[in-house]
């Protein structure tokens, strides 16, 4: 059975390897794919679960959802964020929560975080996942939240 995991905000899918952060295109913490968030409105967004499950970890700048399987989505809001101190972030869930897939969980605004010279994309990372395991949608498209990101065997 393999899940299907959603895109937690809108924006233009972009291949691991070309996120310039060497932890994330490395994938040092696992494989996955990174959306360049759409900071045209430069209003605050929710990013939403990519998953439904149990939040497991969340912080200002990123949270994991664990499913009742065992699979763990990392969703990291921008590079270099956690400087921030949480400053431009708003938890709208708790770790603990039980939540679905689509549901809001942080309020940020990508444009904000451009702005104060940092790179907003956010990578979606399968956490202890297998890059064969993996089949993402093609890098250059345009996602909005809630589509199919990449489902994972």
């Amino acid at each position: 059975m393999s899940l299907t995991v959603q895109s937690p905000v809108s924006g233009v899918v972009v291949a691991l390897s070309d996120v310039p952060d060497p932890v994330f295109s490395g994938k040092i913490v696992g494989p996955g794919v990174a959306i360049t968030p759409d900071t045209g409105a430069g209003s605050e967004v929710s990013a939403l679960s990519p998953i439904s499950g149990t939040i497991t970890k969340i912080h200002p700048h990123a949270y994991v959802i664990t499913n009742d399987d065992g699979h763990s989505v990392l969703v990291h809001l921008g590079l270099d964020t956690v400087s921030l101190g949480g400053n431009g972030f708003t938890l709208l869930a708790s770790e603990g929560d039980t939540i679905d897939a689509g549901s809001p969980v942080i309020s940020w605004s990508p444009a904000q975080i451009e702005a104060g010279g940092l790179n907003p994309i956010v990578p979606v990372i399968a956490l202890e996942g297998d890059e064969t395991d993996l089949e993402p949608v093609s890098p250059g498209r345009m996602t909005a939240a809630g589509d199919t990101l990449m489902t994972w065997a």
